[in-house]
């Protein structure tokens, strides 16, 4: 841990930032199975905020993997630690007035709670995209579960490590065979209802 350090206020706070951009800081965050649909749902989640007028950030699992957290692997505690790192960003963004929009697996609730502790009443939103593991297999867009079930990768999510649900998201995003647009309009109206958004 860092030592001789010291935290130095800002003269423009959170609450200044978010008056100037008219819209409530959050972290939005999709949490689920590989395969079901998070990325997707996430991509066209911001377009519509994007559209909206919002100032937004997405952070995407594959994507931070390639700077932020490219020397962490898939064990436990490399999966941990990625979480930990996704989550202090994600304060920095919020803290800068912005709806960040994450779409990480993050399969453990206790690094879920942790974002969340770091972050005011109301700035965290779980979203559990609650999609069945046989349609995340059949859809498995990069081979994942395929290499998985052959004993080519380890230490996968819903296979040979666990995935520990959501039991009290803020929004509840059960499959529903429809389009990804459908999904994605279908979660941003429960936001809207919600007053996340």
């Amino acid at each position: 841990m860092s030592t001789n350090i010291v935290w130095h206020e800002h003269a423009v706070n959170k609450q200044e930032r978010a008056k100037a951009l008219k819209q409530k800081p959050a972290v939005i965050w999709l949490t689920g199975l590989s395969g079901s649909g998070k990325s997707t749902i996430a991509n066209l989640l911001e377009k519509k905020l994007f559209s909206e007028q919002r100032k937004t950030y997405l952070l995407d699992g594959d994507n931070v993997r390639h700077g932020l957290c490219g020397d962490l692997g898939f064990d436990d505690k490399d999966r941990v630690e990625n979480i930990r790192r996704i989550s202090e960003v994600s304060k920095l963004f919020v803290d800068s007035g912005t709806v960040i929009i994450t779409a990480f697996i993050s399969p453990f609730k206790a690094d879920r709670a942790y974002c969340r502790s770091l972050l005011e009443t109301g700035e965290f939103v779980e979203v559990f995209v609650d999609t069945p593991i046989e349609v995340c297999e059949q859809r498995d867009p990069k081979g994942l579960y395929k290499k998985a079930r052959s004993g080519d990768i380890s230490n996968f999510t819903g296979i040979d490590s666990a995935y520990e649900a959501p039991e009290a998201p803020e929004v509840h995003l059960q499959y529903v065979d429809e389009s990804p647009e459908e999904t994605a309009q279908r979660l941003f109206d429960l936001l809207v209802a919600k007053g996340y958004v």
